[in-house]
């Protein structure tokens, strides 16, 4: 297993880190607690040390199923990330009572990698009026926490004011060869190198997106790297990264366990020629964006109900990983019906107030034909 250390904490991190949001489940819904178990001992006995669990994650069952899985290891042998779910958080005191619910949950007296979750500028505003910064600096100095950072979702000048705010033990950014500028970005990323602040990588496939294309797009990488398989490269791309510590992985199966072990258990950085195939990959990925919808959203609210930019959205991201499972589910059953493309009545009111100039009737109805198809 790679290991990185981040020298101004003293620590030595497994490169993979397990992220403990998609569990197998079982078919009512539940954490499936053998394979799950079964799946965290093989990744610690092959070299994971970095656990990262939140407070929500799997209807709030993560925390305590994790407390019990570890539970058999010694407590120095591994590192336990978790978060503050801010968004339950309106006094001080609820910061207090929620860490002490997590220390029970998690069967530990510490947190050896703590986290304000998904900092956005609200949350991060609230956080400094309230006093939760100081709370948990103190609370680091009791040793109940190693390492103090945050997990951050919102714009990279955000990002800039929240990470030169203080001095940061570590921060946690959604970060990807597709998304370079995204969030933090490539800003974000140069930006924690000149600060010395070490990186956690979450989402670094995707939420899934990355581990597969369309067969023609699939061939460039695996004429590259034959036995390689296409999430590894998502997952090389950033661990390839100097500043990047640990890359979480949301594992939800035993092969994809293995998969990634293999990834890191003799983890190779990206040579050139891969960087180019990467970009190869991203350009004509983005080349086959359906349309150019900023969601902006200057053409809502529609007078029928229709989520336009959702609507564009899914499309989009079709065209770019012709993923056809995930993109039902989004259309067919995360959307309402009467939100989707196939609701338009050509009004036009939209086009008058497009920036881009979008024909979005003849797109909508183009979209609802070939979400027909699926």
């Amino acid at each position: 297993m790679e290991y990185r250390t981040l020298e101004k904490l003293g620590v030595s991190t497994s490169l993979l880190g397990f992220g403990c949001m998609r569990f197998p489940t079982t078919p009512n819904g539940e954490i499936d607690e053998e394979r799950a178990q079964a799946m965290l001992d093989e990744a610690i006995a092959k070299g994971v040390n970095y656990i990262d669990t939140a407070y929500p994650y799997h209807d709030g069952k993560s925390e305590p199923f994790v407390g019990r899985a570890l539970k058999k290891y010694d407590r120095d042998s591994f590192y336990l990330a978790t978060k503050l779910p801010i968004w339950n958080v309106k006094t001080k005191e609820d910061a207090v009572r929620l860490f002490e619910e997590q220390c029970s949950r998690l069967q530990t007296e510490r947190i050896d990698f703590y986290l304000l979750h998904a900092l956005n500028r609200d949350r991060f505003q609230l956080v400094k009026e309230l006093g939760i910064i100081e709370l948990f600096e103190e609370y680091q100095k009791q040793g109940k926490i190693r390492c103090f950072g945050f997990s951050f979702h919102d714009s990279y000048e955000v990002f800039e004011e929240i990470l030169t705010y203080r001095n940061w033990d570590f921060c946690q950014i959604q970060y990807n060869y597709m998304d370079t500028e995204e969030q933090a970005g490539d800003r974000g990323y140069a930006l924690c190198e000149k600060l010395n602040v070490p990186i956690i990588i979450m989402e670094p496939v995707k939420g899934g997106a990355l581990a597969s294309y369309a067969d023609d797009v699939e061939e460039l990488f695996h004429a590259a790297r034959p036995e390689k398989s296409v999430a590894s490269w998502a997952l090389r791309w950033v661990a390839t990264k100097p500043q990047v510590k640990v890359v979480l992985s949301g594992m939800s199966t035993e092969e994809q366990v293995r998969d990634n072990l293999d990834t890191f258990g003799q983890f190779e950085p990206l040579s050139e020629k891969e960087q180019a195939v990467v970009q190869q990959v991203v350009a004509e990925v983005k080349s086959r964006v359906k349309n150019g919808c900023t969601s902006c959203r200057y053409c809502m609210p529609c007078p029928f109900g229709i989520n336009i930019p959702g609507n564009f959205g899914i499309w989009n991201r079709y065209g770019m990983y012709g993923n056809t499972g995930a993109t039902k589910q989004r259309y067919f059953e995360q959307m309402k019906q009467e939100e989707r493309a196939e609701q338009c009545r050509s009004c036009g009111a939209c086009e008058k107030l497009c920036p881009q100039k979008l024909p979005i009737r003849e797109h909508l109805h183009q979209m609802a034909e070939e979400m027909g198809k699926l």
